[in-house]
């Protein structure tokens, strides 16, 4: 019985797209850690968990489940290119604001430069379009579904939450 890891292609954008999150997550904990230092408020902390595991899970699902020969839809994975450009734009445009929770600094302004004029939430746009285009660009169809479906569920919840935390600084009530 072979137990070696399998390695090709698929494998190696999974590898990329890990040390990718690895090192946002470090910007992301640093700038969490500082508004929280500023007086920040932490909303949606149970729902937090969620995203790491389903994170995660679809990393280790591509890596794992796609095989090392799969076919390659070249389109798709030239996506990635303009799909990462645009979390680049997102996070430089949040600057020290940008985080993977949601922290709300009441004092701050909201953000409405870069993608924010086009989009509400660009880099939610872009995590949607991410999680379907990498499986799909190796042929795995159902992963690219069942990713996605699970991502849906929790953006939903996500936005909601999000939404309610910032209402009173774009001047709306939140609807109770």
């Amino acid at each position: 019985m072979d137990l070696s890891l399998p390695m090709g292609p698929p494998q190696g954008v999974v590898a990329l797209l890990a040390i990718q999150r690895l090192a946002e997550l470090r910007v992301a904990n640093r700038n969490t850690r500082r508004l929280l230092d500023q007086g920040g408020q932490e909303v949606g902390r149970a729902h937090y968990p969620l995203f790491i595991v389903l994170h995660s899970a679809w990393l280790a699902a591509l890596f794992l489940l796609i095989p090392a020969d799969a076919p390659i839809v070249w389109p798709l994975v030239a996506l990635l290119i303009p799909l990462q450009l645009m979390r680049y734009w997102v996070i430089r445009t949040l600057g020290p604001y940008w985080t993977t929770r949601i922290i709300t600094l009441p004092r701050a302004p909201l953000v409405q430069g870069g993608p924010f004029r086009f989009l509400r939430h660009p880099n939610y746009c872009v995590v949607v379009a991410e999680i379907a285009a990498v499986p799909l660009a190796f042929g795995a169809w159902r992963l690219a579904l069942v990713f996605s479906l699970a991502n849906a569920l929790l953006l939903a919840h996500r936005i909601r939450v999000e939404e309610s935390a910032l209402a009173s600084r774009r001047g709306v009530v939140p609807q109770t």
